[in-house]
């Protein structure tokens, strides 16, 4: 790594200075999670040096105030609705519809089977095809979810990892046989495989080479699409998991320096590709906790960039993320209460400086969102943006003695883990030792347990209670989409040229025991029309298959 002794020697020292070194894992975690709000804030909770230092201006390093001069008074957040659930068709008639309404850039979820890398007819699919987001099996699927939509035009955000490289094949085929080539197309998809063996479980392979097929993405998006994104680094499955913010923060982080420092290893200069590292937060409900865990998070990215990995381009040291507001916060209960958890968390996203904001719908945690939900959702981010008046000045809570003292805490306590992780050997090890997991599953126990004695207050469930529940209409999943699906996948089957996709699976197989990058083989498997299940499947004999060890 481009790492010279003093950078590294200013780096410790900054530390030093920052925190006490706490090994102890159940000391760790009471030391981060016990951070008390004070009842009122003065400028003696601050440095005045150090925030003279630490603060500085938006746009400027270390962009705790925002990594534009202007924020929002130059250009609004991307609004990206998550959406997809059914067949292609009936996804794309829901972009359709977000686009009309006003919505700035689509977000795909894919259903389950997609996510782990499964056929719609595969068995282990029966009953989640298009249940919970939309199946994508072949090349034909994902040129019917995008039809009619200029891939030129728009930005796109594809939540996937396990077989991410998979699904961006099928995406840059697409595009081709509109005639948009690789260059022009904009976008992110999620490809975080670190964050899946810490919290969200998806994957297809053993994590080391899952890792190498980020490394292949990465590589080849920085030679092949300068405009997108390959990673998408997510804190926000790790905290709807369980994490504390502070968990959330510090294993985030490490997870994106795990992949700068690989991408380096393999020889790319961290300039030519750490600009387009995106990351994805989750926006939870305690407002001035959050926006202090993003402008900590701007703050260590730009100084780790900069001084630990040798990052000169000022593009490479801004944290660019998405946001999403909390998942994990809904309630079945009461659920039109539902609005306003999510208006509080948006707003902390816009506070907090976010570049493009996904807002959840209210009956979510009772089924899909409806077009109702889904367009309420919406205007939250449209009512906040020009109505409310928080865009109309550059990180307006900036110097406020609370908020600076709470990044600040923030920003130790991501510390205090990353040394943590660095003496379990780093964070694939800290991985495969559980330590993650363990930290989030502990987090996760003590909130249930605080909401389970009332200790902690949730509106609807263990507060301010009713008999009987709102009436909420939902969407409910046709169950004659899936067959429609795997009809599809088989009249594919059958009507593609069967030696040339064994000649496409075979090159896949041969090139996977080697280092070659995998990236154009899977765009040669598409064009073949081989399913994302085959293609998952052929690697696997090579690869391997992975079992957790369970944490309890």
């Amino acid at each position: 790594m481009a790492t010279s002794p003093g950078s590294r020697r200013r780096a410790h020292q900054w530390r030093e200075e920052v925190y006490d070194q706490q090994p102890e894992r159940e000391a760790l975690f009471e030391s981060i999670s016990a951070q008390p709000v004070e009842p009122l804030y003065t400028e003696e909770d601050l440095d005045q040096e150090a925030l003279d230092s630490q603060l500085g201006l938006p746009g400027e390093y270390p962009f705790t105030r925002g990594i534009y001069p202007s924020m929002y008074r130059g250009r609004l957040w991307t609004m990206r609705q998550f959406a997809g659930f059914g067949t292609a068709e009936e996804t794309n008639e829901r972009f359709r519809y977000l686009l009309d309404q006003g919505q700035t850039g689509l977000s795909t979820a894919f259903d389950m089977p997609t996510l782990m890398g499964l056929d719609s007819d595969h068995g282990r699919s029966l009953g989640e095809v298009g249940v919970e987001g939309v199946a994508i099996d072949t090349l034909d699927d994902m040129q019917e979810l995008f039809k009619g939509i200029p891939l030129d035009q728009v930005t796109t955000s594809m939540t996937i990892n396990a077989p991410a490289a998979i699904l961006l094949a099928f995406y840059v085929c697409t595009a081709e046989e509109q005639g948009v080539p690789a260059d022009k197309l904009g976008g992110t998809i999620q490809t975080d495989i670190l964050k899946e063996y810490i919290a969200q479980k998806e994957w297809c392979f053993p994590i080391h080479p899952a890792l190498r097929l980020v490394d292949d993405m990465v590589e080849w998006c920085t030679a092949e699409m300068p405009r997108w994104h390959p990673i998408s680094i997510s804190g926000y499955h790790i905290r709807e998991a369980g994490s504390t913010a502070q968990q959330e923060l510090a294993f985030t982080l490490k997870n994106g320096f795990t992949y700068v420092e690989r991408a380096i290893e393999r020889g790319l200069d961290v300039d030519d590709f750490a600009p387009r590292l995106s990351f994805f937060f989750n926006a939870h409900i305690d407002f001035f906790e959050e926006i202090a865990k993003y402008r900590a998070a701007r703050r260590i990215w730009a100084r780790e960039m900069r001084d630990t990995y040798g990052a000169k381009d000022p593009k490479s040291q801004m944290m660019r993320f998405h946001t999403q507001t909390a998942g994990v916060s809904l309630t079945a209960q009461q659920p039109l209460v539902n609005i306003i958890r999510t208006t509080i968390e948006a707003l902390a996203g816009v506070l907090g400086g976010t570049q493009s904001l996904h807002t959840n719908s209210f009956d979510e945690a009772l089924a899909l969102p409806t077009e109702q939900a889904v367009r309420i959702a919406l205007r939250t981010q449209q009512v906040i943006a020009e109505e409310t008046g928080v865009a109309n000045s550059v990180d307006p809570l900036g110097g406020s003695f609370m908020v600076e003292k709470l990044t600040d805490e923030m920003e130790a306590a991501a510390y205090r883990y990353f040394d943590r992780i660095d003496e379990l050997g780093g964070m694939v090890p800290a991985i495969e030792q559980n330590f993650p997991q363990r930290e989030i599953a502990d987090a996760s126990f003590r909130y249930q347990r605080e909401v389970d004695t009332g200790q902690r207050k949730v509106v609807g469930v263990n507060a301010y209670t009713q008999d009987g529940d709102d009436e909420i209409p939902t969407l409910r999943i046709d169950p004659e989409l899936e067959r429609k699906q795997v009809g599809r996948v088989e009249a594919v089957k059958s009507g593609r040229d069967a030696a040339a996709v064994e000649a496409s699976l075979t090159e896949l197989k041969t090139a996977a025991a080697t280092d070659r990058n995998l990236m154009p083989l899977f765009c040669d498997c598409a064009r073949a029309r081989a399913t994302e299940g085959e293609m998952v499947d052929a690697l696997q004999e090579v690869f391997g298959t992975y079992s957790e060890q369970p944490v309890f």
